[in-house]
């Protein structure tokens, strides 16, 4: 009796008769004779349903619409301004039970932004309250648009970076600080209208060109990037190199030995460090301890900023954070650059910060939801970053977007709902409007510290080895966005991280995979020949699946692939004198769709098999294949009975009696 298996759509016998309890009991020979079902052409779309349904499966393939159906104006009305403002949504069922969490998780994160933002401001070249501006008023803008429970909202080391790097080779920050920061607040203005543009005309795939093991190469690259150019602040070198590979960076340090280096600031700035990274080490062990490492940032440059100012270590050449403006974001609407040359440029930086800036919120965002088992809507989560960036761009603050190091501790701390970054934010606009002038005496040393140990977390060595083990050209994406970051520039890093992804993708195109399929032994099952050894192929005819969508990019590869299969095949039928093929069965199971190349490529096997004497027969074609061979009267050229629903059928039909007495 045949067993039958269903295993992914393939090859289902569709034989009901060989399970115990089913309705209709025949003798075990009704197996062989199959149900007589041809295979099924589907109804004919019109051009115009056609393009739609294309339309809505690229871009609302999340079906957005959907609570829209049969409701009246008014609740559709509602339903909208839910989608723009999922505050109205959350806020309704909003507890004071909830608040406690938030609170405490907003006041721990803001202890741990305050003196990270002073530092990623230094790491963009741009004033430190600019870093505080940037915790202020994008955080509140977020809450309401957001839909992200837990991701905390402010300037990351990645985008600092990236902004600092890009935008130093424009204007110098030293020489010209006005025209620079109107530069950056020019990127961020148009890095909010791109975050907010792919959002809103639901483009966000985009973002998935980056693939999981390039941002992992990235990021870790990036943050080695970022640890060596703090050495300048740690080790207190005054002339320091701008650029950011690891090269010019160790040629600054090294040069710096003898008379640039400050021992009273490398003693702060490393105590310090080694401090941090304790209480990192402690939170890392015990969970429950996380606290510790959040406001050891704070303290530490509490701590720090008291001694310098008893012993004025700045006299002796410690470097000093010196005066933060007070007071809230001041307005920056007219310092963006409207036209001239620095539009462009603004632009262009804009783009990619924006780019690396949304990659990073929405890696956050899923992370989290993942955790806490609720979904984020990707597009409305750009439309929110956008807006947030570009209301940013004209209260004076840089591109802000979600931190992974301070999003880990707001979840750690119990935050419920975004909440926790309105708290957040007014704990900074507090700390802007009085206490500032506190952070005076602040070393820099203590922020160079600050960052290498924020930034120590974005090495996930771990899942770079997990990566290695399972997928070795996705290592090879990682490595090549690592090596590009450390060795050249945050750019070329993220260039060739693009072009590795991408490239991953078009070998798979070109190249799909075939398989020579072969008959299990006593059973009606067919499959992959390397998979199954113990799988016969059958005498006289040789059946091959192609494992793709058979496109202008890879159809000549099928073909030649197919052909190359045949003249093993024939090869070793010399050799053993066995059989000599008379029948080529194609499997097309897995051939979701066919272009014109590949049906002319079908064609030209169709010709290169009639001169060998060999018939052509294709086996499940799917509904769009099937479609477009009828269109393009393959199927009339090759004969409906070469067409079949199995490879079962095929084979009972053309093969030799003697190889199914199985």
């Amino acid at each position: 009796m045949p067993r039958t298996v269903s295993d992914g759509g393939e090859d289902f016998d569709g034989d009901v008769s060989s399970q115990p309890g089913s309705r209709r009991h025949t003798d075990s020979n009704s197996t062989h004779h199959h149900h007589g079902y041809k295979v099924g052409f589907p109804p004919v779309k019109g051009l115009f349903a056609e393009f739609a349904d294309g339309v809505k499966e690229t871009f609302f393939a999340d079906d957005p619409l959907r609570e829209y159906k049969d409701q009246p104006r008014s609740k559709k009305l509602w339903l909208s301004l839910v989608h723009l403002f999922p505050v109205l949504d959350w806020g309704r069922s909003y507890t004071f039970g909830k608040f406690k969490g938030d609170l405490v998780a907003g006041l721990t994160i803001a202890s741990l932004c305050i003196p990270q933002d002073i530092g990623y401001a230094k790491l963009a070249n741009l004033q430190p309250h600019v870093g505080l501006d940037s915790s202020f008023v994008p955080p509140l803008i977020y809450a309401l648009m957001g839909s992200s429970r837990d991701i905390a909202i402010g300037p990351v080391a990645v985008v600092s970076l990236l902004l600092g790097t890009l935008l130093q080779e424009e204007i110098d920050p030293v020489k010209n600080p006005l025209e620079y920061s109107r530069l950056a607040f020019t990127a961020t203005f148009f890095a909010g209208i791109t975050q907010a543009m792919l959002g809103f005309f639901r483009l966000g795939f985009i973002i998935e060109f980056l693939s999981h093991a390039a941002i992992v190469g990235f990021m870790a690259g990036a943050a080695i990037t970022i640890a060596l150019q703090q050495l300048k602040g740690l080790l207190g070198i005054a002339k320091f190199t701008k650029k950011s590979d690891i090269i010019s960076v160790m040629e600054s340090v090294w040069g710096n030995v003898h008379h640039g280096w400050n021992w009273q600031t490398i003693l702060i700035g490393s105590s310090f460090l080694a401090f941090l990274l304790t209480t990192k080490y402690i939170a890392k062990k015990n969970k429950k301890l996380f606290w510790v490492s959040a406001i050891a940032p704070l303290i530490s440059v509490v701590i720090s900023t008291f001694c310098v100012y008893i012993t004025r270590a700045d006299k002796q050449g410690v470097a000093i954070v010196k005066n933060i403006k007070q007071g809230i974001n001041p307005p920056s609407f007219h310092l963006i650059y409207w036209s001239g040359p620095y539009l462009a440029k603004g632009f262009r930086i804009g783009v990619v910060s924006g780019m690396v800036a949304l990659t990073e919120a929405i890696a956050i965002g899923r992370t989290f939801a993942g955790m806490k088992d609720y979904q984020i809507d990707g597009n409305k989560e750009m439309v929110a970053l956008g807006t947030m960036n570009v209301v940013g761009s004209m209260t004076s603050c840089y591109v802000a977007t979600g931190s992974f190091s301070r999003s880990a501790v707001n979840y750690m701390a119990g935050c419920k709902t975004a909440v926790s970054n309105v708290v957040m934010a007014i704990v900074v606009m507090l700390t802007l409007l009085l206490i500032t002038p506190l952070f005076k005496y602040t070393p820099n040393a203590i922020l160079a510290s600050i960052i290498i140990n924020a930034v120590v977390n974005l090495v996930d060595y771990e899942t770079a080895y997990l990566i290695w083990k399972v997928d070795k050209m996705d290592f090879v994406a990682l490595l090549g966005a690592f090596f590009g970051v450390v060795f050249a520039s945050v750019e070329y890093g993220l260039l060739i991280a693009v072009a590795i992804s991408l490239g991953k993708i078009l070998l798979q195109v070109t190249r799909p995979r075939t398989a020579l399929l072969g008959n299990l032994p006593r059973t009606t099952i067919y499959r992959n020949v390397e998979q199954y050894p113990e799988a016969a192929k059958v005498p006289g005819i040789m059946i091959v699946r192609v494992d793709s969508a058979v496109y202008f990019t890879n159809s000549n590869y099928v073909k030649e692939r197919i052909l190359r299969w045949l003249r093993d095949e024939e090869d070793q039928q010399q050799e053993q004198k066995l059989y000599k093929t008379e029948f080529l069965i194609v499997e097309l199971s897995a051939v979701t769709d066919i272009d014109t190349s590949g049906i002319h490529a079908l064609e030209e096997l169709l010709k290169a098999l009639e001169k060998r004497k060999i018939q052509l027969i294709l086996a499940n074609p799917g509904p769009a294949v099937i479609q477009k061979l009828r269109s393009a009267k393959f199927t009339e050229l090759i004969g409906d009975d070469k067409i079949f629903l199995s490879v079962v059928d095929a084979v009972k039909k053309f093969a030799p009696k003697s190889a199914l007495n199985v």
